[in-house]
């Protein structure tokens, strides 16, 4: 229901803000009426200045911009109308919905309860938590390599590792660090980051590559690409990757703009913050 409340808020913002420029171009249209009559494939607009006249004066071509001026009037005060009303409705709503719905007979439980409970619909937010729940403990190996800290109060292998991690934390994007992933054939890899893509309810997989300019390392990562292709993990699916080389640095901008685009958009806050 959250998510439908803030569609609706969002919807409500960009109405008043139209209304707001509508309002403004009021008094930038002419005098009249525009009068648009068609026959023998041919269309004729007319300004209709009388209240008696019903077929007002021909525009001529050179004046065509009176017809647009005309037409934008017309359509200027229907849409303030209608407009009004729609804001009015989604207000009402906005202000019904956020004191009633289904969602708060669980939310407005104590911890205690919430604990003993299966809530019949599950929402984004906390279909996150849970899945962020399910183990707070790392599967990483040589555990001696975990030296930069994170924001999220955890450490990693790399500081190009933690600016990921704290991104991906800033975004309110939930993940686990080097979680275990079992492969078809029973052996295992531990991806960086396992993100989930709350939305869609998926897990997609983030492989930073950061020495890619070492011949040893460019060809053990290929064999990790391979070994995730085979298992139904390649990119435009569900697979994401970062690189860098010592002439190329790490592109964060770019890394925040393609978390941004793929698990929500810019303007909207991300489920899990």
């Amino acid at each position: 229901m959250q998510e439908i409340i803030k569609i609706m808020k969002k919807r409500a913002t960009a109405l008043k803000k139209a209304i707001s420029r509508a309002k403004q171009d009021r008094g930038k249209f002419p005098e009249g009426n525009l009068r648009i009559s068609y026959s023998n494939d041919r269309t004729r607009y007319y300004v209709v200045t009388d209240k008696g006249d019903s077929n007002g004066t021909y525009i001529k071509k050179e004046d065509r911009e009176l017809a647009f001026g005309l037409a934008m009037k017309d359509y200027n005060t229907r849409f303030l109308k209608d407009a009004a009303k729609e804001l009015a409705r989604l207000e009402e709503c906005i202000k019904a919905l956020s004191k009633s719905n289904a969602d708060l007979s669980f939310q407005k439980l104590s911890p205690h309860r919430k604990d003993l409970v299966t809530p019949y619909l599950v929402t984004d937010e906390l279909y996150a938590a849970k899945w962020q729940a399910k183990s707070t403990k790392s599967e990483a190996f040589m555990t001696d390599n975990l030296i930069y800290d994170t924001r999220r109060g955890e450490k990693v292998r790399s500081k190009s590792e933690a600016i990921i991690a704290d991104t991906l934390y800033d975004l309110g994007i939930p993940y686990f660090y080097e979680k275990k992933l079992v492969l078809k054939d029973g052996s295992y890899r531990c991806p960086d980051f396992t993100i989930l893509h709350v939305k869609k309810r998926q897990e997609y997989y983030l492989e930073h590559f950061g020495l890619l300019d070492q011949p040893e390392y460019l060809s053990k990562s290929l064999q990790k690409l391979d070994d995730y292709r085979a298992n139904g993990i390649y990119p435009g699916k569900n697979f994401l990757f970062t690189y860098e080389t010592e002439d190329a640095p790490l592109d964060i901008k770019g890394i925040r703009r393609m978390l941004k685009e793929v698990f929500g958009s810019e303007d909207e806050d991300l489920i899990g913050k």
